[in-house]
């Protein structure tokens, strides 16, 4: 049946105008750290065009300059920090979840569902229920001041992650699986060359959640990471804004701004189409 135009139109205005209200934010972010900072300045009480009357390029180099004690310095460790702990962070969690989600989903043992709705059930707990208990334990290995406490609970797995590749996981023929047997490949094998390969979207979803999360993290390097040359980008974000406080400084800052939030935009630009296509499996196999 041919949708009504008059439902068209206005299916694609609310489309318009929905995206217009979620991108605003951050291209308003994008002029003012492209503005002069008494233009900049104005941009707090709302006077500011929609596009950059004179870009000031310059404006990203001088941020990332002024970052840290030592110019240039302090950008580059806390990019260089973000890059590390990210990396390994997805890297623990899609090994990790996926294995965990491949034993449930394919080993039959006594006590299997407990311990997956106990595993589901952990999902409920808030973070700031285990901070204090994870610190303690932390800081009783020596932790404290490292990335080890931020990487190290990623290969245990996660959760939701878990959940999602064991449903996946759950409806490969089992066919495929016995074939792979009569070639002699055991669990781990199956897991790798065959598993991962066909989990390719919910492979996507859990990397850019994963770097998402863990990239724009703020609370944990700050509760694990005291020294200045071991901080992220968002805590060495933050101490930049502490440092230049009140309005003269905002567009150094929203430029700073800008510079930490590319990688997650370039990410979701990259995976956006596997992204998407396992969003649409998820939703449509349930």
């Amino acid at each position: 049946m041919k949708r009504p135009i008059f439902l068209s139109i206005l299916l694609w205005f609310v489309l318009i105008m929905g995206s217009a209200i979620f991108i605003f934010p951050l291209w308003w972010m994008a002029v003012v750290s492209l503005e002069t900072p008494a233009r900049a300045a104005a941009a707090m009480r709302g006077g500011i065009g929609l596009l950059p009357r004179d870009p000031q390029f310059s404006n990203y180099a001088e941020a990332i300059r002024q970052t840290g004690s030592v110019p240039w310095m302090g950008f580059i460790d806390a990019l260089s920090n973000s890059i590390v702990v990210t990396v390994l962070v997805v890297l623990g969690t899609v090994l990790s979840s996926s294995l965990v989600g491949y034993a449930f989903a394919r080993f039959r043992f006594r006590g299997n569902t407990p311990l997956f709705l106990i595993m589901l059930g952990t999902m409920m707990l808030p973070g700031q229920v285990t901070m204090i208990p994870l610190f303690l334990v932390f800081r009783s290995f020596g932790w404290i001041d490292s990335i080890l406490p931020l990487v190290v609970p990623a290969f245990f797995g996660n959760a939701f992650f878990i959940f999602m590749y064991r449903q996946f996981i759950a409806q490969i023929p089992e066919s495929l699986v016995e074939a792979a047997r009569i070639d002699g490949l055991g669990h781990l094998a199956i897991w790798w060359r065959i598993m991962l390969p066909l989990c390719r979207p919910v492979t996507a979803i859990c990397a850019v959640f994963t770097f998402i999360g863990t990239w724009n993290d703020f609370m944990t390097p700050l509760i694990y990471l005291h020294a200045p040359e071991s901080m992220t980008l968002a805590v060495t974000l933050n101490s930049f804004k502490g440092q230049y406080p009140g309005i003269n400084n905002v567009h150094l800052l929203m430029a700073m701004s800008m510079l930490t939030m590319i990688p997650c935009i370039i990410l979701f630009l990259a995976a956006q189409r596997t992204f998407i296509e396992g969003l649409a499996r998820g939703g449509v196999k349930g």
